[in-house]
């Protein structure tokens, strides 16, 4: 069964979009992403944790909280 695991993320820029894109679709058992640069959000569904996607987006040097936790994540 796949989870849904919504994310905050840093996407004021071009370059970080294309970083974070490039590291989720290298997860392994992803089978759906979406990005909102509107509402800086990262959706991932698929046979992953909001950990693991979390991990990977920290390993780029970008930050990231799960979607409705205290305290906004949103840097560039």
């Amino acid at each position: 069964m796949a989870n849904v695991v919504e994310l905050k993320v840093g996407l004021h820029c071009d370059e970080c979009i294309k970083k974070i894109l490039k590291a989720i679709k290298k997860i392994q058992d992803i089978e759906t992403y979406d990005i909102d640069t509107q509402l800086n959000k990262v959706t991932v569904t698929g046979n992953v944790s909001s950990e693991e996607v979390i991990r990977v987006i920290h390993k780029i040097g970008k930050t990231a909280t799960t979607w409705g936790a205290e305290g906004d994540g949103v840097t560039c």
